[in-house]
């Protein structure tokens, strides 16, 4: 497994990303992965390193630039109001690391897909809502809503979001406006739920928070929306 530092510019910052590429020779489909709201920590780095694992080149994001990897859930959502306020922020980091991963040797250009977990998958999706030319983007436990909606005909990329039933920062109020923003954009989309599951249910380091009420580990929700994933992977990525 090779894995490398991949540093950009965007939004006046410095994106420190880890770029991960199995073994094997020739152009291969490409993942971006968008960490969670805390910064690129293990949790994403360990999902790209899976996913190169798989044969894809994967480029774990920085968020936050200078790999700033954040502790406390406060400090974390101080550090995300002004990419609610402006999701030409959000884009703006999404779519370098997109030029990035699109300008490596190892990658062919025209089969990229992009990852997200929480807020990651808010960034994922925000790529998408921008009309990136990319080809699958999936949203685990991934925020829904954007004051800058997809407008008709703009997203190009096959959307799925994986969603806790019961997660209580994603409320169904929330689904319905998405729902409802995907179909008034043309897009080929889906969302699939998991009963008695609330947030961050993919991050085994999810117990750190001390609130099992709102933020929890199922290994069964992980274990579903991943392979639902690939399957929508095999369709988009693997032709």
């Amino acid at each position: 497994m090779q894995r490398e530092r991949l540093s950009y510019e965007a939004d006046g910052v410095t994106l420190r990303s880890e770029l991960f590429v199995g073994a094997g020779t020739g152009r291969r489909p490409a993942v971006l992965v968008f960490p969670e709201a805390f910064g690129l920590g293990e949790h994403a780095l360990g999902r790209a390193e899976r996913l190169a694992g798989m044969g894809y080149v994967a480029l774990a994001s920085d968020l936050h630039g200078d790999a700033l990897l954040v502790d406390e859930l406060g400090s974390a959502i101080e550090l995300l109001k002004p990419f609610y306020a402006d999701p030409t922020k959000t884009r703006a980091r999404a779519g370098a690391g997109l030029a990035a991963l699109r300008a490596r040797p190892e990658v062919d250009a025209g089969r990229i897909g992009a990852i997200g977990f929480c807020f990651g998958g808010t960034m994922a999706l925000e790529l998408a809502r921008s009309g990136a030319d990319i080809k699958a983007v999936v949203g685990f436990h991934s925020g829904l809503g954007s004051v800058a909606p997809a407008a008709a005909g703009a997203i190009k990329a096959k959307i799925l979001t994986c969603i806790g039933a019961d997660d209580p920062f994603i409320t169904p109020e929330q689904r319905a406006t998405f729902e409802a923003e995907m179909r008034a954009a043309g897009a080929d989309w889906q969302m699939h739920l998991y009963g008695g599951t609330v947030h961050s249910f993919t991050n085994r380091e999810a117990a750190k928070v001390n609130r099992p009420e709102a933020v929890r580990y199922s290994a069964e929700a992980d274990s579903r929306s991943w392979g639902s994933m690939e399957q929508l992977f095999g369709e988009t990525l693997r032709g």
